[in-house]
């Protein structure tokens, strides 16, 4: 997914079917500098994380 992209999901306020890694997750924040999104899975919000932003995909 693209930097652009990924703000668009995150400031939406429908829900998109983001995946990483094989989850269904919530993107909380885009940070453009350093490419990466805070997210969690959708199933365990107290599992928040930073991964870089091309590791999300849009279903």
């Amino acid at each position: 997914m693209n930097i652009q992209r990924a703000k668009e999901i995150s400031q939406s306020p429908d829900m998109k079917d983001v995946v990483c890694n094989g989850q269904r997750v919530y993107i909380q924040h885009v940070d453009e500098q350093n490419e990466t999104a805070r997210i969690y899975p959708l199933e365990q919000p107290e599992q928040e994380q930073e991964v870089n932003v091309d590791s999300l995909t849009e279903h």
